[in-house]
């Protein structure tokens, strides 16, 4: 089993439904075992994957719930619809053990007021605590900004843990999310480093020249938008942006962090094609076995 250096964390991989290879389970599994990996994230069938990875002798990092958007709906009947179709997900995946259930918080009508979506994420997310109480599984929130996004900033995350009190409901840390948003990632963890029950281990590299060039506000004029990130700043691998590994595991590993290191390649440098996206994963492990 490949671990960090700091910390001694596992080491694993989001399965990423974008990668061509990705339909191919038994494939991947066996790769990643040969590879030294210890666990993969999988994504909204867990509950009929999950055993594939485990008979492996692989970890399952996490899951993806399946109903995002209708958790946040303004319409009743439909976060009620979410909510029980979340719980009996919850429910079919216990029979693997403890699960991790990720999501990010993203409205079904991000276009409405964000207290009105705040307020029926609580409703939604107090009413699906039971579920995650009753079998030991915990919800991990990845702080992604996309549209209307909630739970993205500490306010967020702070404010939803105040309302949804059980130690149930957790972090996904991504590091590359905070980075992209100005905000100090290692503060964020001192503070919430409690709550982190699952990590991405993804970096964002701010191109100072793209910032000068284009600013951070309005998109270019002749220049297309990169993917994977926008024209001052793209998602990397762990080791080539500006996250302090080290730094970050070290606190980690004094708040007793038992989760794993899941790395989520997102980097453009490594993204054409199968082979390409491997490599992409071993640099990764590379560059974390270090740390």
């Amino acid at each position: 089993m490949n671990t960090t250096r700091t910390g001694g964390f596992p080491i694993g991989f989001r399965r990423m439904e974008r990668w061509p290879w990705h339909k191919d389970l038994e494939g991947m599994v066996r790769w990643a075992k040969g590879a030294g990996f210890d666990a993969i994230d999988l994504g909204r069938d867990g509950d009929t994957t999950a055993k594939a990875v485990a008979a492996a002798g692989l970890k399952v990092g996490s899951v993806d719930l399946p109903v995002w958007d209708g958790m946040l709906s303004p319409d009743a009947a439909k976060r009620k619809d979410a909510v029980a179709r979340n719980s009996a997900y919850v429910n079919a995946c216990a029979a693997f053990g403890p699960m991790n259930h990720f999501l990010a918080m993203l409205p079904e009508k991000p276009d409405l007021p964000r207290r009105e979506n705040f307020r029926h994420m609580v409703e939604s997310f107090a009413e699906l605590a039971p579920a995650l109480e009753r079998n030991r599984a915990r919800l991990v929130i990845e702080g992604w900004p996309g549209p209307g996004g909630l739970c993205c900033t500490p306010e967020g995350y702070r404010a939803f843990f105040k309302e949804c009190p059980s130690k149930r409901m957790g972090v996904n840390y991504d590091p590359s999310h905070l980075v992209r948003m100005g905000i100090d990632p290692l503060r964020f963890l001192r503070e919430f480093a409690d709550r982190v029950y699952h990590m991405h281990a993804k970096d964002a590299e701010i191109s100072t020249e793209n910032l000068y060039e284009y600013g951070n506000v309005l998109p270019p004029i002749f220049k297309e938008k990169r993917n994977w990130g926008s024209m001052h700043w793209r998602y990397t691998l762990p080791g080539f942006g500006s996250v302090r590994w080290v730094d970050t595991f070290q606190i980690l590993a004094e708040r007793n962090y038992a989760g794993i290191v899941s790395i989520e390649h997102e980097d453009v440098r490594f993204w054409e094609g199968e082979d390409n996206q491997k490599t992409g994963l071993l640099t990764g492990l590379t560059f974390l076995k270090r740390c």
